[in-house]
């Protein structure tokens, strides 16, 4: 398991809060490499012709 940085952390907790609105709670639970697949879709859904 990895564990990313204070500032890591906090850069993916913002974007995961800003784009699916869920708690702060919910976004800390997840695993680092969930929380990297859900960034991953995130960016996906704002950026979709850069793919």
């Amino acid at each position: 398991m990895t564990r990313p940085s204070p500032p890591e952390l906090l850069e993916e907790t913002a974007r995961l809060a800003y784009h699916f609105h869920w708690p702060l709670d919910t976004i800390l639970d997840l695993e680092h490499a969930d929380r990297r697949k859900f960034l991953r879709e995130a960016d996906a859904l704002a950026y979709p012709y850069e793919g």
